[in-house]
């Protein structure tokens, strides 16, 4: 069973055919852990700023004695901007 057999499949691209702007995050997220790290931002450019932003998030839950917010909106605006650039970059020319 590979990796890929586990992913969940895109409801966007199943029923209208398109890639919405998260498509493209499990495998780069796959090969950033396999060390493909190029290839990742290939796949997904804001992989880069999706993977520290979950894990601030995932501080903010277990570590109550600090504030993570002031960090988590900043990365996550930033976060979002490279998604919704790079979703109109692969629209335009894929």
């Amino acid at each position: 069973m590979e990796v890929e057999d586990l992913m969940i499949p895109c409801v966007s691209k199943k029923l209208f055919g398109l890639d919405c702007p998260g498509c493209g995050m499990q495998r780069a997220t796959v090969m950033v852990a396999q060390g493909d790290f190029s290839q990742a931002f290939t796949m997904f450019p804001a992989i880069y700023t999706t993977i520290p932003l979950f894990i601030l998030i995932g501080l903010h839950f277990v570590d109550k004695s600090r504030n993570y917010t002031k960090f988590i909106i900043p990365i996550a605006i930033l976060n979002a901007a490279i998604m919704i650039i790079a979703y109109f970059y692969k629209l335009i020319n894929y």
